[in-house]
């Protein structure tokens, strides 16, 4: 089954994968594609629109981002958002000069004015906040284009040519702060391009099995299954396409979460398929004694893993498929074109030469994060496993400070579990992105009882993000925060003192290893 498709194509700006996901919300399937993809390649895939993105240039600098100009020649709409406003704007015979002081230069939330009998505002508000990043202006808007909002300040905020389809805005729909922004960018697929909403999470797991049954044939298929998101869905994917003819090897190396082993293994048993389990933890847990350092833990843990999983790929024999859980953010950031060769290495890890196969099944590089989670859902995998907060590869292995124990592990896993548990029991798991607990280095003087303790300090994190670039402390309750406290020092054995860590991102990370 083929989607209607909208292009967008990438000048260089920050948001190009956020215009991406506001477009498949939309229920309209995208892609991002370089500003240097050649013209007919753009053609072939045969759009129903094309999306300019911002860009840190200016249109009318030497070494600036162009298109094409017979793309404005092809009959397909067009929205060009900021730079690509601008970019549209020049292209088409207008003018765009670097705005002056006093007018035209525009950062961050602006009350704008919108003419809602233009198509891109119809239904929507008159008036509105949106999110400028502009320092440049057009002062001669092209023949055919029409005003159709303006600030105090520009008079030129977005420009439409509904003859020809081609709508340019000066700020950002994108962005949050923008007051109907995603509505804006609905208006453009349904009013203008003629979208018909034909991307959905059920439509692409039909597709998606079809097309990797017809790949694989009676071929046999390898997946390193992690237990994180991306990995957890790949798999089912697979194991829904081709059962028996998959081998999932789940390196258990005694570095999970509470119980996490054990859920990853129950959560697959719904499938007829081969689920190796390889009990790695005192292996592991040998590898590591008396390293402290937390970069050498990673090297060690990583290298760890691929003797592992080499040693469990042997017994199998020949493998035809590799299976990797790259998703759509890995290709673009990888770059177009070498993006699958790129990603496969990286993904990969070292795998070594001889674990035979003939090519790499990637069934989620088409998909956003979200999208992924839903896929998950749509095949039926628990939510424990769908809304798997991000976890780091050398797992607890990095929120143990200093050197590793199997009784130190056991201790945080333990503390943790608490932790979620009352946070989930609080209903404030809905407002925090990411929470654990780390085992200190630090011990000190305790009291319970009657008696002197010298134990453990163990430090809660809990933030909220948008994405994970930069991240702020979550304001737990203070009563949510005793009981965590409470239960902690009473329940797990070794720890005396609770610490709450209140430093955002930057200047802390949001691990502390």
């Amino acid at each position: 089954m083929s989607h209607q498709t909208v292009i967008v194509l990438d000048f260089g700006g920050q948001y190009n994968q956020l215009i991406a996901r506001r477009v498949r919300e939309c229920g309209v399937y995208c892609e991002v594609k370089p500003y240097t993809t050649p013209l007919e390649q753009l053609k072939a895939m045969e759009p129903i629109g094309f999306i300019f993105t911002g860009g840190p240039n200016s249109v009318y600098d030497e070494k600036a981002p162009h298109v094409d100009p017979a793309i404005f020649e092809l009959g397909v709409p067009v929205l060009g958002i900021c730079y690509g406003c601008q970019l549209m704007a020049h292209t088409l015979g207008g003018q765009v000069t670097a705005a002056q002081e006093d007018t035209a230069r525009e950062y961050g939330k602006t009350e704008t004015y919108y003419d809602t009998t233009c198509k891109l505002f119809k239904g929507l508000p008159e008036q509105g906040i949106s999110w400028m990043s502009h320092g440049d202006y057009m002062a001669k808007v092209p023949e055919g284009f029409a005003l159709t909002a303006h600030t105090d300040a520009c008079p030129n905020v977005a420009i439409a040519d509904e003859k020809r389809g081609f709508y340019g805005v000066q700020y950002h729909p994108e962005v949050n702060h923008t007051q109907h922004g995603v509505d804006m960018i609905r208006n453009f697929l349904y009013e203008v391009c003629g979208a018909t909403g034909d991307w959905t999470m059920g439509d692409y797991k039909n597709t998606a099995i079809r097309d990797i049954r017809e790949k694989v044939g009676d071929g046999k298929v390898l997946l390193a299954l992690s237990g994180g998101v991306d990995s957890s869905v790949a798999a089912a994917l697979l194991a829904e396409a081709v059962g028996k003819q998959l081998t999932c090897v789940f390196v258990d190396h005694g570095l999970m979460r509470k119980n996490e082993g054990d859920e990853v293994e129950a959560a697959f048993a719904r499938w007829d398929i081969n689920f190796v389990r390889v009990d790695a933890e005192a292996r592991f847990l040998l590898k590591l004694a008396g390293e402290a350092e937390p970069e050498r833990k990673r090297k060690i843990i990583g290298e760890e893993f691929i003797r592992v999983f080499e040693e469990e790929a042997k017994k199998i024999g020949r493998v035809d498929y590799l299976v990797q859980g790259t998703i759509y953010p890995d290709v673009i950031e990888s770059g177009a074109g070498d993006a699958a060769v790129i990603k496969s290495h990286h993904n990969v890890g070292g795998l070594p030469d001889y674990v035979d196969f003939k090519e790499i099944i990637e069934p989620l590089r088409l998909l956003f994060k979200d999208e992924v989670r839903q896929l998950g859902r749509e095949l039926g995998l628990p939510e424990y496993l769908v809304m798997r907060q991000p976890f780091p590869g050398p797992g607890l292995a990095i929120r143990v400070i200093g050197d590793l124990t199997k009784e130190k592990l056991d201790t945080l896993r333990d503390a943790d579990a608490i932790y979620r548990e009352e946070i989930a029991a609080a209903g404030e798991d809905k407002n925090i992105n990411q929470y654990f607990a780390v085992l200190t280095n630090t011990r000190s003087v305790g009291v319970m009882g009657d008696g002197r303790t010298y134990d453990y300090t163990l430090a809660l994190r809990a933030v909220t993000t948008s994405d994970f670039m930069t991240a702020d402390w979550a304001r737990i309750p203070y009563d949510v925060l005793d009981r965590i406290s409470t239960r902690i020092v009473n329940e797990v054995k070794g720890i005396n003192r609770i610490v709450y860590d209140i430093t955002s991102k930057p200047p802390a990370t949001i691990e502390w290893e």
